[in-house]
């Protein structure tokens, strides 16, 4: 019997035992279906946390924070100085490896915005230089950034996110018109800020397809006739609403910016608990060359120890270990889920083998015709496992079609801010899998068949 009579025979076996085959196939096509759903999810995941690394900076950026005194210097605390502005200078001096360093005076704990009327606690109120702005990855939508000038002077001037301006001044998709308070007051704990830039809206690749399908149904919606909005409470959805399109969007949507001396001269020298210099929250710091980072650590560090006399009163933190944690997540995901995909093909795959043994049972007599007639032992072991191949094959083209239904009913129980990415080489794998389990489970059928005894099995009835 040649292969393609073989096949025919197979697909004439599925179609003589139509359901008994769609219970066989049920265990692939979840196996196979399972496994794209959850490839598709984890590359959706990991897309997400990569572009919100970029957002931030990515690995070229890291930052250097005061930390306590470790316990073999307690003795030299009173001396600790922390992280100061004369650590700028210094390491812009003597750091070749370093592109580029942002000091950041931070208010905490945060204070409280007010305007038109309304108060809101944002994540970040920040006294920077100008240079945070490239160190961040902002881009100035309206108005303009402040500069050295403004710096010098101590000017009452702030850049701020979309996210300060949908909580104070409202959301334009709400309202209906455009909102962009340049020349607005802002008062930070009390002092005022007049508003001169703000920064463009920050979202993820789902969030802004998201906002653009809800602007499409809306737009039908209009279209259609159909004035009124959509009633009930309004109500927050966890991270979603404001703070959809992951936390480092969100953060950067919610972050007010003014000059590092205003900062320093309007708002913290007044407070009690300021020590008298310039201490900094911390500096953010990008090195030319990301394969050179080790260099640039070392060349830091080294200036550090010495501006602060050999006492640890500082912290380098990178974001190697955000990226590391990445990794980590990702690989422990496809290792899981691949893990429950495989228990579901090796399920179907004894199913398939269940069946073909049962269907061997069925043809005993059939199978000593056969060899009566000429067939060999060959004949028989290929007919059998190409039988449950055909099966499995199937079953692999049912799964890859099932998975996007499987994918949508996951992303209809489970809220994500990333959407799922199936690409080609998890179908190819999947449906791979299927074929190696369709052969795998027809192997012993195969060789059980092809060793009956012609006589014996001419006799069966």
């Amino acid at each position: 019997m040649g292969l393609w009579n073989a096949i025919a025979v197979g697909f004439k076996e599925i179609w003589a035992h139509k359901f008994r085959s769609l219970l066989t196939m049920l265990g692939i096509i979840l196996g196979v279906s399972s496994l794209i759903a959850m490839s598709a999810l984890v590359e959706g995941m990991e897309k997400g946390s990569r572009e919100a690394l970029v957002a931030v900076g990515g690995l070229q950026k890291f930052r250097i924070e005061s930390q306590p005194v470790p316990v073999e210097q307690r003795h030299l605390r009173d001396f600790a100085t922390g992280v100061t502005l004369g650590d700028v200078y210094a390491i812009q001096n003597n750091a070749p490896e370093v592109l580029k360093i942002s000091p950041e005076m931070r208010m905490e704990p945060s204070p409280t915005l007010s305007a038109n009327g309304k108060n809101f606690r944002t994540w970040s109120t920040a006294g920077v230089w100008p240079v945070q702005l490239e160190m961040m990855e902002h881009n100035i939508e309206h108005g303009r950034c402040f500069n050295e000038v403004d710096d010098e002077q101590a000017r009452s001037v702030c850049v701020i996110g979309t996210g300060i301006r949908d909580e104070l001044w409202g959301n334009p998709e709400e309202t209906g018109k455009e909102i962009i308070p340049l020349g607005q007051t802002l008062t930070i704990n009390g002092s005022p800020f007049t508003v001169i830039g703000m920064f463009e809206h920050y979202e993820s690749d789902q969030d802004r397809k998201t906002r653009l399908l809800r602007k499409a149904e809306e737009a039908e919606r209009l279209a259609s006739g159909l004035t009124n909005a959509p009633t009930g409470p309004k109500r927050m959805r966890g991270w979603g609403g404001n703070r959809r399109g992951g936390f480092a969007f969100w953060i950067k949507n919610n972050t007010v910016y003014v000059p590092l001396n205003t900062m320093w001269i309007k708002l913290l020298s007044g407070q009690t608990n300021t020590p008298s210099d310039k201490r900094l929250s911390e500096m953010e710091i990008k090195v030319r060359d990301v394969d050179k980072l080790e260099l640039a650590l070392s060349e830091i560090r080294n200036v550090m120890m010495v501006r602060h006399r050999g006492i640890e009163d500082f912290n380098v933190r990178t974001q190697e270990d955000w990226a590391e944690q990445i990794n980590v997540f990702i690989k422990n995901a496809r290792l899981s889920g691949g893990l429950i995909a495989g228990i579901s093909l090796l399920v179907g795959g004894i199913g398939i083998m269940n069946i073909m043994l049962a269907s061997i049972s069925e043809r005993i007599r059939e199978i000593g015709i056969r060899k009566a007639v000429g067939a060999g032992a060959l004949d028989i072991f290929v007919q059998i496992v190409v039988e449950s191949t055909v099966i499995a094959l199937i079953g692999g083209i049912a799964g890859v079609g099932t998975s996007y239904g499987l994918i949508q009913l996951i992303i209809a129980f489970t809220t994500t801010d990333n959407a799922p990415i199936v690409t080609v080489s998890s179908m190819a794998i999947a449906f791979g899998a299927s074929a190696v389990i369709g052969v795998l489970a027809g192997l012993f059928p195969a060789l059980k068949a092809a060793r009956m005894n012609v006589i014996q099995s001419l006799r069966y009835d």
